[in-house]
C-alpha cells in the first residue's frame, strides 16, 4: 500500500513539472511573459534552468535512493514558483483560473511528502 501511494505521488509530481517542459524549452509566448514578469532580462535563464532542474528532479523521483534528492529538488523549485505567485504574479495567471498555481502547489505538497518519507536517505540527517 505504501509502495502504491509514493509511486502516485512521484507521478503526480513528475507529470505536473513534465507537461510545462516543453513551453519553457520552445520559448513558448506565455511562458516568456511568466518569467520576465519574475526575472526581467534573465527571462531566458531563469526559464531554461528552471525546466533542466525540473526535469531532473522528475527523472530522480524514479531512481532508487535518489528520490529524496528529486523531491528536495521539486520542494525548491516549487516553494519558488508558489511565492512568485504570491508575490508578483498573482494566483491566476494570464486568464489560467490559477491552474498554474494549483498545480505548483499539488507538486510542492506531493514532492514534501515524499522528501519526508525518504528522510531516511537524506545525507547527515538521514541514518541517525
Amino acid at each position: 500500500m505504501k509502495k502504491n501511494i509514493l509511486l502516485i505521488l512521484k507521478l503526480i509530481a513528475a507529470v505536473i513539472m513534465l507537461q510545462t517542459l516543453f513551453f519553457k524549452f520552445t520559448g513558448a509566448q506565455q511562458s516568456i511573459d511568466l518569467f520576465t514578469k519574475i526575472a526581467g532580462d534573465q527571462e531566458a535563464l531563469m526559464r531554461i534552468g528552471t525546466g533542466v532542474v525540473e526535469l531532473i528532479a522528475s527523472i530522480l523521483l524514479f531512481v532508487p535512493n535518489k528520490t529524496w534528492l528529486g523531491a528536495g529538488l521539486a520542494v525548491g523549485t516549487m516553494f519558488g514558483a508558489v511565492m512568485s505567485h504570491v508575490t508578483i504574479l498573482g494566483i491566476e495567471h494570464n486568464n489560467d483560473g490559477g491552474a498554474l498555481f494549483a498545480g505548483a502547489l499539488i507538486t510542492l505538497i506531493a514532492s514534501g511528502i515524499l522528501l519526508f518519507m525518504n528522510k531516511k536517505h537524506l545525507p547527515f540527517i538521514g541514518n541517525r
